[in-house]
């Protein structure tokens, strides 16, 4: 009797040991094609090195700002790293729900020893942002619904007459307002001095009226190409790793329109508030997911460019098509003619205002 509670004991302390070594980490990302070129760069390999670890992910990057506001209002953090843009990055930071970075401390140096601070260089554009990857939000069309004159501008996406049809818009004012006042006629330079007027976001709203009875609303980045390849737009706005994900992985009869597409960075932040221990673990994912060789790693599986001068030279061939990434990358010049240049700090001070007129005026 004594010697089976004694072997009861023992097991139930070696399962509490064991229990407690694990780890689960919640990632939150923006689901689809980028979701899974994070999982195969960086996140299996880091399982397979560390089998305690478990990440588990949450698909709700896009109401990143909102939901952490509630958690750190409840005094309940459920979440442990957080894929964001930059302007949300800067209204987090600015409002203490992200931690602040020592970027040389916390992440690895270049191989050839150049500290993080460098290599990353000016896409450290606040002190709580880890930088991922460069993309643009950009537009796709069914080349088999536009007939023999393809668009190619991005105020095509007003011509009704010349491309009738839906088009698909994110539910958010970003780009959506400087497409507008940039077909209205204001220079690209001019873009953010007419937006800061009350006449100047009147004139952007009425601008995007013209098709709003057009329009599919869409939140997650993996619905304009789903809606493309359905048939149910003609042309639609998205992140350009989703359009080269449809188009070279899927084989759908989906065409690029680079004009105006608008460069943005994505990346981390770690919230504000986490046990030691959790926050322990995070910061030893980070600094792995984020090294020369997982940014590079990230690029063979979507078309985004990464975010470290050291990755750029490593980045070759998609993994299981075997095709040239960099002419499918943002950045490249034949696709970089007239790129938008997204200010993150207009719309970190500028975002909540204008997100409540974009609501009220969908409401109408």
């Amino acid at each position: 009797m004594k010697l089976n509670q004694t072997l009861l004991a023992t097991t139930a302390l070696v399962l509490s040991a064991g229990a407690a070594s694990a780890v689960d980490l919640t990632l939150v990302s923006w689901g689809g094609a980028y979701q899974n070129s994070q999982l195969k760069a960086y996140a299996e390999p880091y399982m397979a090195e560390h089998p305690d670890v478990n990440i588990i992910w949450d698909e709700s990057s896009a109401e990143a700002v909102a939901k952490l506001r509630a958690m750190n209002e409840a005094g309940n953090i459920t979440w442990d790293l957080v894929d964001v843009t930059v302007s949300d990055s800067i209204r987090l930071c600015d409002e203490g729900l992200a931690k602040e970075i020592d970027f040389d401390e916390a992440l690895a140096p270049a191989p050839d020893g150049t500290p993080a601070s460098e290599d990353f260089g000016d896409t450290l554009v606040n002190d709580c942002f880890i930088p991922q990857i460069v993309y643009s939000t950009t537009f796709g069309y069914r080349t088999d619904l536009v007939g023999d004159t393809p668009p190619t501008t991005v105020c095509d996406i007003f011509d009704l007459e010349k491309y009738p049809g839906k088009r698909s818009l994110q539910k958010r004012p970003i780009d959506n307002v400087e497409w507008a006042l940039y077909c209205d006629g204001v220079a690209k330079e001019d873009i953010y001095e007419v937006l800061s007027t009350d006449e100047g976001q009147k004139r952007a709203f009425d601008k995007l009226g013209t098709i709003k009875d057009q329009v599919v609303w869409w939140s997650a980045g993996a619905e304009t190409p789903q809606l493309l390849a359905d048939g149910e737009v003609v042309m639609g706005s998205t992140f350009n790793g989703r359009l080269f994900s449809a188009i070279a992985e899927q084989h759908q009869p989906i065409a690029m329109l680079w004009d105006m597409q608008s460069y943005d960075l994505d990346g981390w932040i770690v919230p504000a508030g986490l046990s030691e221990e959790k926050e322990a673990a995070v910061m030893d994912f980070l600094k792995f997911a984020t090294d020369t060789q997982r940014l590079a790693d990230q690029a063979k599986y979507i078309s985004y460019g990464p975010a470290r001068a050291s990755s750029a030279p490593l980045v070759g061939k998609h993994a299981e098509l075997g095709i040239d990434m960099a002419p499918h990358m943002p950045t490249d010049p034949a696709n970089a003619t007239n790129p938008h240049v997204y200010d993150y700090g207009w719309w970190a001070d500028n975002r909540d205002d204008l997100d409540a007129k974009f609501q009220a005026w969908l409401a109408q």
